[in-house]
């Protein structure tokens, strides 16, 4: 939309500070310049708890696409199968990409993770589409920033900030996929790094506002992904916000990679990042004590959860409702655990919703 005449005032904003606004002929905000930008994300934290979105793949389920939706016009010969490649879909279904954030954000989520879980060359490699690494984070970044935008303008004093989501790739660099043979690796550090630093590259480029390594099951392959975020910050002499959040894959308290939610912050507490936390794996009971214990020891750094929305059931379908999660969530506000919170997966808009509104009633966890 192309307005005649711009309006351009100067506001306060939520931390009193002045933000220019640019504003159509009728009043109603159309951006916000030095807003989120120059806002600190730490500042924001340290007045409210922010909040997450969902699952994006829970999302992408409902809409039951096709092969040849997930292929769109311009893969429409691509030699082959496409569906499930649901990064993709942000080149080839954007609309339903951006709608998505959309109604994540109109559910009370402070913080959109883009469309890239899966965005590596080492992950893309399944379907040969290694070349279109750099576009996939870019086209997923761009549609996160620009739902964000439109959300920062309804509402200057709750900025909508972009995640730019590192997945773990496919393959681990500290274990072998081989029984046979223990010794063998299916990837080394240098190719994650290199892989990582490719998508991080598209994603800083797309407008994310921060850098969320995610789903950690092998803390060598996040070390990997952490190094690529701190050469590319020297590179381009910048700050950029990093979440880390690992994953406690069952009962035994440990990762894949066999370290306890103690060891996990430690081996990662050398590189300056913003949050940790976990996600994935583990319903929101079952996360808990974990998300207790790295709280325990992660007294400089903010703490995140985002959990499923309970455990699978024989269907690998998550049953638990919005408000029986919301009441799984309570205890981690009440008793000041988190700073971030937010679902994983087969968690909703309608979940976020729940999840917000208890947000929007509780105090952030003090360091």
């Amino acid at each position: 939309m192309v307005y005649p005449q711009l309006i351009v005032e100067t506001r306060l904003d939520t931390f009193n500070k002045e933000a220019l606004v640019v504003l159509s002929p009728d009043k109603s905000s159309f951006f916000t310049i030095n807003n989120m930008a120059k806002v600190s994300i730490s500042e924001l934290l340290g007045s409210r708890i922010l909040v997450l979105d969902g699952a994006m793949g829970t999302m992408i389920q409902r809409h039951k696409f096709s092969e040849e939706d997930y292929r769109g016009e311009r893969f429409k010969d691509y030699p082959r199968p496409l569906q499930g490649n649901n990064d993709l879909l942000s080149i080839t279904q954007p609309e339903s990409i951006l709608e998505i954030h959309r109604k994540y954000f109109e559910a009370g989520a402070d913080i959109a993770e883009t469309n890239t879980f899966s965005s590596t060359s080492i992950a893309m490699a399944d379907y040969a589409m290694e070349d279109l690494v750099y576009e996939l984070n870019f086209a997923s970044a761009k549609l996160a920033r620009q739902a964000a935008d439109e959300y920062t303008a309804k509402n200057p004093d709750k900025p909508r900030l972009v995640a730019g989501s590192m997945g773990p790739t496919n393959r681990t660099a500290s274990m072998s996929p081989d029984v046979n043979d223990p010794g063998y690796r299916a990837v080394h550090f240098d190719e994650l790094k290199e892989a990582y630093l490719e998508q991080i590259r598209g994603l800083m480029d797309g407008g994310a506002d921060l850098l969320l390594v995610e789903t950690v099951f092998d803390t060598l392959n996040a070390k990997a992904a952490l190094f690529a975020i701190e050469e590319y910050k020297e590179a381009n002499n910048i700050e950029i916000p990093i979440m880390v959040s690992g994953t406690i894959t069952d009962a035994s308290g440990r990762t894949l990679s066999g370290q306890t939610a103690e060891a996990f912050f430690i081996s990662i507490s050398h590189i300056p990042v913003l949050s940790v936390g976990f996600n994935c794996a583990l319903g929101a009971d079952q996360l808990r004590p974990y998300v207790q214990r790295i709280g325990s020891i992660a007294t400089n750094h903010f703490v995140s959860a985002h959990p499923n929305a309970g455990l699978p059931n024989e269907f690998g379908q998550y049953d638990q409702s919005p408000e029986e999660m919301g009441e799984l969530i309570k205890p981690f506000l009440d008793e000041g655990l988190v700073n971030i919170i937010g679902g994983c997966c087969g968690t909703t808009p309608d979940h976020i919703k729940v999840i917000a509104d208890l947000a929007a009633q509780s105090k952030p966890r003090k360091s």
